[in-house]
């Protein structure tokens, strides 16, 4: 497979559906009842897990492989989501995060752990 993109994904995943005549059942409201649920079964794995056992959670590959699993269905919905709707996710998300750096600035004399700079308004 070529280098992966987001629209590349979204063409897979409509192909997919549409091979199987899985296209009526992707409406807008089924899909995000999937994203939930899917992400629900993402929340299982980690239910009963103490935080130090949730960090490690991909050092064991049984465990590691569901995680990921379950990070790939909940993306597959998300993305053919986005399709059915029109939405371009990246250009959401960075819209998304422009928005919240405006929101919720660094704190004054607050180191930015991206850069080490003190933010202050001289």
């Amino acid at each position: 497979m070529t280098e992966l993109d987001v629209q590349t994904l979204q063409r897979r995943l409509a192909a997919f559906a549409a091979a199987r005549d899985w296209e009526q059942y992707h409406t807008p409201k089924n899909l995000a009842a999937a994203l939930s649920v899917e992400a629900s079964e993402l929340v299982e794995i980690f239910q009963w897990l103490t935080p130090e056992q949730s960090a490690r959670v991909m050092e064991r590959p049984e465990t590691a492989h569901r995680v990921a699993d379950e990070v790939a269905d909940v993306l597959a919905y998300l993305l053919q989501f986005c399709e059915v709707l029109g939405i371009d996710a990246l250009s959401a998300l960075s819209e998304k995060i422009d928005r919240n750096e405006s929101r919720f600035p660094v704190p004054e004399g607050q180191e930015s752990r991206e850069t080490g700079d003190r933010h202050s308004s001289e």
